[in-house]
């Protein structure tokens, strides 16, 4: 139970337009923990909103109540009977493992909205979710057996299809229980020819209660009739699922047509073929991506073309599957459509363009920002081209513009549209909008919710669509249940009004980002760090467990705080002021930030960019102008500083320097004084530096140079893996050479908020190697951490300097240098060598491993690149006593078992440091650096 003002902040908004400040927060274990909530919520009358993933686009997951989070504990696969095609699941169950599981017995749960890594069942329920494979299994509420749900009074219910011989015999029995059903017996006999006339016969209708699901033709199916009604009603305990046959096998065929609207005329005769997935998006969206550089590889691959389709079939066989293929070519073929055929190395790379839409929609360099608001109505498919005619016609009339993309197949088009919800004006024109836009939907016979469910978005349009004698009628469905009001009061369908949708939102008439100032400049984000912090969206891809870097923090304690996401948000909060003070000594600001290991993952794998690990640094900087920094800071910080004096008298400050932790004890005491984790060894300086060895040929530079930096990890403690890189370079036809002064980028610095000091680092590499960034010579770099500082930080302190901009060009990884500035250069013969590689983060994250596993490859070597995220142990992280049990957990995910199970003549590669101390500290092995691997024959290191 937190009631603090950071949880409380962390869950005062979803992936919506709107912000409300619950009262507190329940993280439940069990059932009766949910039961003890309940119990004490009606004692105080205070309201309750059950959530899963919160990622509603529509409000319903903010609310001033008291907010119910599963997805930490509740996440349980209880049974899975394939030959039923059934399993029973608890509501925080994340998508991906149900389907996971089912995919074992070639089954799956067919709504799979683009949320499908983080989303739960629970909040799957409340919002009848849907996504690209509804075409084949249809909506959520088409895949319920049973629910098991608890009421806001303490009844316990499980509810499902019900007979009529059933229904006779729940209601003469009385109780809580026959009072429902008689209630609802009695809805369904007064509004049965009501529901039947206005509720719309297409694909995608979620808005508004599921009343016809307890029409005679649909079994009187309460749980159904509970789906997509948003928390309004009951708390799900747990589910049962209809599963569906997966076709194992499946065909991509992408169509191009001159504009979206001629595309969305073919939806019909592209459904005739029977495609399991039908999706489209239009040109504006390409156009949006390649401005972003998001998936810029994938999307040449897209037919020519300003409207596209991504047509899927699935067989049992191969055969079947080509067969589809071949037979809607022949169909196509009749078209104008630009077609391309797919092969299974292509095809998740198209998808991968579908499913970058959300993040190329927002922040999108030169354009407003766009919100949500307008963006899953649906209509049937036929009238999919008219309809969109018409709505961007009225579009063009207010001013506004948006990408379109979305669920062509069941006629759901998804928009991110440039409402400004920052003025009095901007907010009335937004709401003039949705009138007009509902009558267009409605006019083509379609649901104002397609997919993203009523919330507060939407629901003061539902009178519109259902009429006053429908309103009444969800309005009784909804008193059945909650007749105190107190399940998400406001939302959807409220007995007294529900919120309009220009109430409550985050930003509001007169918001202006906080001015604060800050080292960091944010040229990407109008020189705002509030700007930045505004980045987030809300759509919780930092919340996933297995594939990917981010969020390693969450992935090992799967709390909101330590998501991107929950950073982000609480960031903002601290600006905004009203929950938490706006100030840079907030210690739960601090503490949330403290588990972020600064992996840089979320600024390439966020579909908006946000960038924790230079919102950490900067909050950092300021925090630490009110509170001294402990000794620890400076040891690590300063590490370069330190590595330096040991190399005053090499050979002998090594020895010195390296003495006092090889005497038992005395290296306890050290560990003790700067909170650094017992189990962990303080890693040993070389015998002689990198630098120590060079001769003034080695240290001068000609016309052929490349700039071999020495970086500290790499001159002062493996200083061999410098003088691999410099044989490779020779081999490769260059002259590398050093400086033999001193020199850092000042890496860990940014770990403690030190950045006026790294301002000054960067400022003194600027002019002292003025001639080498002028003349183009190239900076050529082992440590990925480091050469990440000239990639990013760099250009964020000195964003109008054109030597930083060009030093940021010249600066490349040891890999990167070889496949692009030595196009001749042949890596020695490894035939049949296997080789585990593993990623560090800011390799990952802002370079790319392309080029180490393309030399590497052309070894003839057998390379695995690990999807194992982050190593855990990042610079001083891992080290640090308090932090520990993260650092492990991080590393067991994938690595370190890895490490382990590699046969014994299997090389282990990874260029970062940090990973390199992992595995050693970890286990019996010890990884190399890419460039030892290539400098001559290597063998494992045991």
């Amino acid at each position: 139970m937190r009631f603090d003002s950071a949880s409380r902040a962390l869950y005062a908004t979803d992936a919506s337009n709107y912000r409300q400040v619950p009262i507190g927060l329940v993280i439940p274990r069990d059932v009766a923990d949910v039961e003890a909530t309940l119990a004490a919520c009606r004692a105080f009358g205070a309201p309750v909103l059950p959530r899963g993933g919160g990622t509603s686009l529509s409000g319903q997951c903010c609310n001033v109540a008291v907010v119910l989070d599963f997805s930490k504990y509740m996440r349980s696969i209880h049974w899975l009977d394939a030959e039923k095609k059934l399993a029973h699941v608890e509501p925080g169950i994340v998508l991906d493992r149900v389907r996971e599981s089912a995919e074992e017995h070639h089954l799956t749960f067919a709504p799979d909205p683009a949320t499908h890594s983080r989303c739960t069942l629970g909040g799957m329920i409340g919002n009848n979710s849907c996504g690209v494979h509804a075409l084949m299994g249809g909506k959520t509420v088409d895949n319920i057996h049973s629910l098991d749900i608890a009421l806001y009074d303490g009844t316990r219910l499980t509810v499902g299809a019900t007979s009529e011989e059933e229904l006779s015999a729940i209601i003469a029995t009385g109780g809580r229980r026959g009072e429902i059903y008689a209630g609802l017996r009695r809805i369904r006999d007064q509004y049965s020819e009501l529901v039947r006339k206005r509720f719309p016969r297409i694909p995608r209708r979620v808005s508004g209660y599921n009343l016809d699901e307890l029409l005679p033709e649909s079994g009187f199916h309460v749980a159904r009739a509970l789906v997509g009604s948003e928390g309004t009603c009951a708390t799900v305990l747990g589910a049962t699922l209809h599963l569906k046959d997966s076709p194992p096998h499946r065909r991509l065929v992408g169509l191009g047509f001159t504009d979206p609207f001629i595309a969305a005329d073919h939806v019909p005769l592209v459904l005739e073929s029977k495609p399991i997935g039908l999706e489209g998006f239009d040109g504006m969206l390409v156009d949006f991506m390649r401005r972003k550089r998001l998936a810029v590889d994938d999307v040449t691959l897209l037919p020519e073309g300003r409207g596209h389709l991504l047509v899927e079939f699935g067989g049992w066989s191969p055969e079947d599957a080509d067969t589809q293929v071949d037979r809607f070519l022949q169909v196509i073929a009749q078209t104008p459509a630009d077609v391309r055929h797919y092969t299974a190395a292509e095809a998740p790379r198209v998808w991968h363009v579908r499913e970058s839409a959300l993040g190329s929609t927002v922040f999108v360099p030169g354009e407003p920002h766009g919100w949500e608001g307008w963006e899953d109505a649906a209509v049937p498919p036929e009238k999919l081209g008219s309809y969109l005619r018409e709505l961007f016609k009225l579009m063009s009339e207010f001013g506004y513009r948006s990408p379109m993309y979305g669920h062509f197949g069941e006629g759901c088009v998804h928009m991110r549209i440039n409402f400004d919800l920052e003025s009095e004006a901007g907010i009335r024109k937004f709401r003039a909008f949705l009138d007009r836009a509902t009558d267009v939907v409605l006019e083509h016979g379609g649901s104002i919710s397609g997919e993203h469910g009523d919330g507060q978005a939407r629901a003061a349009l539902l009178p519109k669509m259902f009429g006053p004698e429908l309103m009444q009628a969800f309005r009784e469905f909804k008193s059945l249940w909650d007749p105190l009001n107190k399940m998400n009061p406001g939302k959807l369908i409220d007995p007294v009004a529900v919120y309009e949708p220009h109430e409550n939102l985050r930003l509001g008439a007169g918001y202006e980002s906080k001015k604060v100032d800050t080292y960091f400049q944010f040229p990407e984000d109008k020189g705002s760090f509030a700007e930045a912090t505004l980045r987030c969206v809300g759509v919780g891809a930092c919340r996933k467990q297995n594939p990917g870097t981010m969020c390693p923090s969450y992935m090992a304690t799967r709390e909101e705080q330590h998501s991107t996401r929950g950073r982000a948000h609480l960031l903002w909060e601290l600006l905004e002021g009203s929950v938490l003070d706006h100030d840079w000594g907030n210690e739960q600001v601090r503490e949330a930030l403290d588990l972020c290991l600064s992996c840089k993952a979320c600024k390439s794998e966020c579909p908006v960019n946000v960038d924790v690990a230079t919102y950490k640094a900067e909050f950092l900087a300021h925090y630490h102008e009110q509170h001294p920094h402990p000794l620890r800071d400076y040891v690590f910080g300063f590490m370069d500083r330190w590595a330096h004096l040991t190399s005053a008298v090499p050979g002998l400050t090594t020895r010195l320097a390296n003495l006092p932790l090889q005497i038992p004890g005395i290296d306890g005491l050290i560990k003790q004084a700067l909170g650094i984790a017992p189990q962990r060894k303080l890693p040993q300086f070389a015998p002689r530096s990198y630098q120590s060895t060079l001769t003034s040929a080695d240290a001068t530079a000609s016309q052929s140079s490349v700039l071999l930096w020495p970086d500290t990890w790499n001159n002062y403690y493996h200083p061999h893996v410098m003088q691999s890189a410099r044989q490779v370079l020779m081999h490769a036809g260059f002259t590398p050479y050093t400086p033999k002064h001193h020199i850092c980028c000042g890496r860990p610095l940014y770990d403690f908020g030190f950045l006026k000091e790294a301002r000054s680092y960067l400022e003194t590499i600027l002019r002292n190697f003025a001639p080498q960034i002028d003349a183009g010579t190239t900076f050529v770099f082992l440590e990925p951490s480091c050469a990440s500082v000239f990639r990013d930080e760099l250009l964020n302190f000195f964003p109008a300097d054109p030597r930083a901009k060009r030093l940021s060009d010249q600066t490349l990884l040891l890999s990167e240098f070889l496949v692009r500035r030595a196009p001749g250069y042949k890596p020695p013969a490894l035939p049949g060598q296997r080789i585990v590689l593993h990623g560090h983060c800011h390799h990952k994250s802002l370079i790319k491993m392309n080029d180490e596993l393309t030399i590497l490859s052309a070894t003839g070597a057998q390379v695995q690149l690990l999807d194992a995220g982050c190593c855990g142990m990042a610079g001083p992280f891992g080290f640090e006593k308090e932090k520990y049990e993260v650092s492990q957990a991080l590393g067991e995910r994938v690595l370190l078992p890895a490490a382990r199970n590699a046969a014994s003549d299997t090389l282990l590669v990874t260029d970062g440091f940090s990973c390199r101390e992992q595995i050693a500290q970890n286990t019996n092995r010890r990884a190399l650096h890419f460039a030892e691997v290539i400098s001559s024959p290597p063998r494992p290191h045991s």
